[in-house]
């Protein structure tokens, strides 16, 4: 009983050291590369770590930093839902303009109940975003175009319609310099959470849902199962029944809707209208921080508040003299960095398991030709 609890026990303990190896692998090496890089600089890396942490633990700098990262979350959501089935969409900064856009027009032409109103502009955003990058899923399926091509033209496409109908003379207003939409009623916009000095946007509850929907889809329904055997082989996939097709165009209609929420937070709790200011590039970030977070729902949460954290931080260390561009090669080494620990860690776990089993199999045909003697002495 104690040698069955102990090898039950063993591959638990295994698979948690591999857990927590990669990370720790990351740290280290991002932490080692950084600093060589600041003292190559003539600069001061401890001394940087100091300040990043003394701003970084402050009060208004923790508010800050949880609604940057609600953006940045849902745009790693969107980017890993095609991650997990090797669907690469390179458009979610194209699908959420797009759709924070249509959305902020409709808010503004609305003038309904908030209770009504919130949810037809969250709804509006989403279809738009799905029907923007289920474009590319359906030339993916019907014609296999490279959803990279596709996602990336549709971006430049977006951008060109929205500078269309951003015009005074259709669905623009001009203040100041600014052209935006037409402000949507503060009853619609979404609620916040009062914290000191600054209240945390309330479209932290679309991320956390986000969060949860995308864990209980994607391993808790057929549909997930089926979007991550089509990662693995699409030809196996296939063969057990799996419509590839169907499952690339949902894949990427979910991925869209899910990035027609990353303009939620400015358009709901922040700005009230869509403008020629209004913020991009979030579906870009939105891929390295999927990556850091490894496609899952908690590891893209630290992910995002570490990104923001570097973010918010930075500026602080340009006040101490250090270069901006600082902040952007931590952001960096610390992708690779945990991108090649994983992938490290990934093969050493999957050979030591090989050498493991092989040492079972020699072990097992080595006591077989005992067991066959001791038989034979028996019936002799």
């Amino acid at each position: 009983m104690t040698s069955t609890f102990r090898s039950r026990l063993r591959p638990d303990r295994e698979k948690l050291i591999l857990a927590l190896a990669a990370p720790v692998l990351a740290i280290v090496t991002a932490v080692a590369i950084t600093s060589l890089v600041m003292s190559l600089t003539d600069q001061n890396p401890f001394t940087a770590y100091e300040v990043m942490i003394d701003f970084g633990i402050k009060s208004d700098s923790q508010v800050w930093i949880i609604n940057k990262a609600i953006p940045y979350y849902l745009a790693a959501a969107a980017v890993a839902i095609g991650f997990r089935m090797n669907l690469f969409n390179i458009g979610v900064d194209g699908q959420y303009r797009i759709a924070a856009f249509f959305a902020a027009v409709v808010g503004g032409a609305l003038t309904l109940p908030g209770v009504i109103q919130i949810p037809v502009i969250i709804l509006t955003a989403m279809a738009c975003g799905a029907l923007w990058a289920g474009i590319a899923g359906y030339l993916k399926a019907t014609r296999g175009v490279s959803e990279v091509i596709t996602t990336i033209m549709l971006n430049f496409i977006a951008g060109s319609l929205i500078g269309y109908f951003l015009q005074p003379d259709r669905f623009g207003e001009l203040e100041d310099n600014i052209i935006h939409t037409p402000d949507i009623p503060g009853s619609s916009w979404f609620f916040e959470i009062a914290t000191n000095p600054d209240p945390i946007y309330g479209t932290i509850v679309l991320a956390v849902l986000t969060g949860v929907a995308y864990w209980l889809v994607l391993n808790r329904t057929r549909f997930g199962f089926d979007l991550r055997a089509v990662g693995r082989s699409e030809s196996a996939a296939e063969a057990s029944g799996v419509s590839v097709k169907r499952t690339v165009v949902t894949a990427m209609l979910l991925s869209g809707a899910v990035a027609g929420l990353v303009g939620m937070p400015t358009l709901l709790n922040e700005s009230g209208n869509y403008g020629n200011d209004f913020p991009e590039g979030l579906g870009f970030t939105g891929i390295a921080i999927a990556l850091l977070g490894r496609n899952h729902p908690v590891g893209m949460a630290f992910a995002a508040l570490l990104w923001c954290f570097l973010e918010r931080t930075g500026t602080q260390l340009e006040f101490e003299g250090y270069a901006q561009e600082i902040v952007d090669v931590m952001q960096g080494v610390i992708v690779l960095s945990v991108v090649i620990a994983y992938e490290v860690v990934r093969r050493w776990g999957l050979r030591r398991q090989q050498r493991l089993v092989g040492e079972e199999l020699a072990r097992a045909a080595a006591g077989t030709p005992k067991k066959s003697d001791e038989s034979a002495e028996v019936s002799a």
